[in-house]
C-alpha cells in the first residue's frame, strides 16, 4: 500500500514539473522567450571590425545605452570582410530584429543586404560610414570630410606651408576613406610649397600602416608630414619613421583613440582628429528606439569633431 502511494506521488510531481517547463526548453531559447514575454525589443548591430579600439568604443556606447533603455542588442563582427558582414546582417534579418545598426566594411557592398532588410520591414541606421546605393532611415557620423580638411590645415600650419606629404588611406570602398581623403586633399590643393608624394592604402590597420610606410621610406625619406586616415595607421607609420631614424616628421591621425592621444602627449604624433565613437553608438540606439516607437528621426545626425594636439 505504501509503495503504491509513493509511485503515485512521484508521478504527480513529474507531471507538475513537465507543465512548468513549457513547450520550448531548447538551449539558447530561454533568453529570447524571456525577452518576448517581457515585451523587450531587439536591435542588431553589425560592426566592421572589433580589432580596432574605435569600433570597440562604438559597440560599448551602444551596449550601455541599450541596457539603459531596455533594448536587447545583438552584435555581429564582420572582421573587415564584406561577405562576412552580409552574412551577419542576413542572420539578423532571420532573427527578426526590429532595427539594424550598420557600420559598413564596404559602403557599396552592403547595399543589397540593406534592401533585403528593408523589404523584410526592418529599418536600417548607418553608423560612422555611409551606405551607397540603398536608402537608410538615418545616418549617424562625424563629418569625415571636415575632419580631413582639419588635418590638412593643421599640417600646412605646422610645416609653414611647405613640405612633402604622405597620405595613408583606409579601406578602399569605405565612405570614411573617401571622405577623409577628399577633405584632406582639398585643404592642401593649390599650395605651391606642398607636394603629396604618394597616397597608399593601409586598410585602417596598424601593422599595414607600418609595412606600407616602411616601403614608402625605402624609395623616399624626404618626408615632412603624414596624414593617416585613422590612428591605427598613424601609429604604425610613426614606428616605421622612428625605426628609419627620421626626425621632425609631423604625423596626424584620425579618431583620437587612447593609444593615439597618449602618442600625441608624448610628442610621437603631432595631432589626431577626435571623433566620439561612444556617442555614435549611443545615438544609434536612441535613434533605433525612436523608430521602434514610431517617431520621426533626422536623416543625418552629425557628431562633433575636435583636434587633439599637445
Amino acid at each position: 500500500m505504501m509503495r503504491s502511494i509513493s509511485i503515485l506521488a512521484a508521478s504527480l510531481i513529474s507531471l507538475i514539473a513537465c507543465s512548468n517547463q513549457g513547450p520550448d526548453t531548447a538551449p539558447g531559447a530561454t533568453a529570447n522567450s524571456s525577452a518576448a514575454l517581457h515585451g523587450a525589443v531587439t536591435v542588431g548591430l553589425s560592426i566592421s571590425t572589433m580589432n580596432n579600439p574605435f569600433f570597440v568604443a562604438l559597440r560599448d556606447g551602444a551596449q550601455a545605452e541599450a541596457q539603459a533603455v531596455g533594448i536587447n542588442l545583438i552584435t555581429v563582427d564582420a572582421q573587415n570582410d564584406a561577405a562576412k558582414q552580409i552574412a551577419g546582417v542576413e542572420d539578423l534579418i532571420q532573427k527578426k530584429v526590429q532595427v539594424i545598426l550598420l557600420n559598413p566594411t564596404d559602403s557599396d557592398a552592403v547595399a543589397s543586404v540593406v534592401k533585403e532588410a528593408t523589404a523584410a520591414g526592418i529599418k536600417v541606421i548607418s553608423l560612422d560610414r555611409a551606405v551607397n546605393g540603398a536608402e537608410v532611415s538615418s545616418h549617424i557620423a562625424s563629418d569625415n570630410a571636415a575632419g580631413g580638411r582639419m588635418a590638412g590645415e593643421f599640417l600646412l600650419k605646422k610645416l609653414g606651408g611647405k613640405g612633402n606629404l604622405v597620405e595613408l588611406e583606409g579601406i578602399p570602398g569605405s565612405s570614411a576613406a573617401r571622405e577623409r581623403g577628399k577633405g584632406f586633399e582639398s585643404a592642401i590643393a593649390g599650395k605651391p610649397g606642398v607636394k603629396l608624394v604618394t597616397e597608399q592604402p593601409a586598410n585602417f590597420d596598424r601593422a599595414q600602416g607600418l609595412s606600407v610606410m616602411e616601403n614608402i621610406l625605402q624609395g623616399n625619406k624626404d618626408i615632412q608630414g603624414v596624414f593617416a586616415q585613422n590612428d591605427e595607421m598613424a601609429l604604425g607609420a610613426e614606428r616605421a619613421i622612428e625605426e628609419a631614424g627620421l626626425k621632425n616628421v609631423a604625423i596626424v591621425g584620425f579618431d583620437a583613440t587612447p593609444d593615439a592621444v597618449a602618442a600625441v602627449k608624448a610628442g610621437k604624433l603631432a595631432a589626431t582628429v577626435q571623433q566620439k565613437p561612444e556617442l555614435i553608438g549611443k545615438l544609434g540606439v536612441d535613434t533605433a528606439k525612436l523608430l521602434i516607437d514610431g517617431k520621426p528621426v533626422d536623416r543625418n545626425i552629425p557628431v562633433p569633431l575636435a583636434l587633439i594636439t599637445q
